[in-house]
């Protein structure tokens, strides 16, 4: 109910908006009758303008910053409040034929306890011979742990409550080496501490704090129109990532990462957007940097982290309908699975999933989202900013 008075409220936004200057001159309609000086606005209508102007563009302006805040509700964190803040900018104003930097900072915060604070986004050098891309991000939350396995997330019933803290942070630096190629190297830390439980054994004797220290490298090829809402292009990066007992880890081990992105246009106004995901780990991997699923990105609608294993892959199709003004809707279908290693892959194991979502543009090529994901055995609303994938 919540998710779905924010959504109607951002969509009366720019209704709201287009009206208020005749009420705003009918008010003070008495007040200026001999007054040739136009009064100011109230607060309501700055307030409207602030987001009715949300998403032009500005080229004037060398950071271009706005904030939107309000309630949610997830079927994993409850009634929240969450802000949300996205930025554009260009290091050379006079390039405007690349595309803009971008950076999102999040924060959000639930009656389950459960709060969120992290800032991503990627830094564009001029003319695009460079991109430094970055994730750091803080939570702690009340939630669950099915264990490590395909049939242990399966049983609904297997989870146990654990209390989780956080924290991943992660860089890549990458060259183009040529026209729409792009490689360079990569560092990532990740800390997480599983407490508050009950049953320890669903660890399987894995350790429950773990400090996590990678290094590696990222090949990408790139041609899509824009980071935060591609409309035209494809993106394929192949990440690989070692953490050596000599950088600092309890354990050694590595994985390989594969994204595999591609956006066409179907008819007017419509995006088609293909997403498929991979991910393989080798050696001693903490339970923590298992290959998962679920959450705001991958397979929405499952619980993150209800199916993990050292290995998952999974594949989404959404279509993208630009519907009125700054609104928009999609519609998914997907399906993925987690397992040991390649060999034991089962088809039999393909989880499905699908679901359907409101978009309102908050900046030009940034929208706001709202998803109701279906999953085998559950269901989640998702309230976040920038696409999926």
């Amino acid at each position: 109910m919540v998710t779905a008075f924010m959504a109607h409220a951002l969509e009366m936004v720019d209704t709201i908006a287009d009206v208020q200057p005749a009420l705003s001159d009918t008010i003070y309609a008495t007040d200026t009758a001999n007054d040739s000086i136009k009064p100011k606005r109230n607060f309501i209508g700055r307030f409207l303008d602030y987001f009715k102007n949300a998403n032009k563009p500005k080229e004037y302006k060398k950071f271009d910053f706005s904030v939107l805040g309000g309630p949610h509700f997830s079927s994993d964190t409850k009634l929240g409040i969450g802000v949300v803040a996205a930025g554009f900018y260009r290091p050379n104003l006079s390039d405007t034929l690349t595309s803009p930097s971008n950076v999102s900072l999040y924060g959000d915060v639930s009656t389950v306890g459960f709060y969120l604070v992290g800032i991503r986004g990627n830094h564009i050098f001029p003319k695009d011979n460079r991109r430094i891309d970055y994730n750091l991000y803080f939570y702690s939350f009340p939630r669950k742990f099915w264990g490590i396995g395909y049939e242990n997330g399966l049983d609904m019933n297997n989870a146990t409550k654990f209390n989780e803290i956080y924290i991943h942070a992660s860089v890549d630096y990458l060259w183009r080496i040529y026209k729409s190629f792009f490689a360079g190297p990569a560092l990532e830390y990740t800390y997480a501490h599983a407490g508050h439980t009950k049953d320890v054994a669903a660890w399987q004797g894995l350790p429950m704090h773990t400090s996590t220290y990678g290094i590696g490298g990222r090949l990408q090829y790139d041609t899509r129109d824009n980071f935060t809402a591609p409309q035209s292009g494809v993106l394929l990066a192949l990440e690989q990532r070692f953490s050596p007992k000599f950088l600092g880890n309890k354990y050694a081990f590595s994985y390989t990462e594969l994204k595999a992105y591609f956006y066409t246009h179907l008819w007017k106004g419509s995006v088609l957007a293909t997403g498929f995901h991979a991910k393989a780990n080798y050696g001693n991997v903490p339970w923590a940097m298992m290959a998962t699923f679920g959450g705001s990105n991958t397979m929405r609608g499952y619980y993150e982290g209800r199916f993990r294993d050292k290995c998952e892959m999974d594949l989404t199709l959404e279509l993208r309908q630009h519907v009125w003004r700054r609104n928009g809707i999609v519609v998914w279908g997907g399906a993925g699975s987690v397992f040991p290693k390649f060999s034991k892959f089962h088809f039999r194991h393909i989880l499905p999933n699908c679901g359907i979502g409101y978009r309102w543009e908050f900046k030009q090529r940034t929208n706001v989202r709202i998803d109701y994901g279906l999953a085998r055995g559950e269901t989640a609303f998702i309230f976040s900013i920038n696409e999926a994938f």
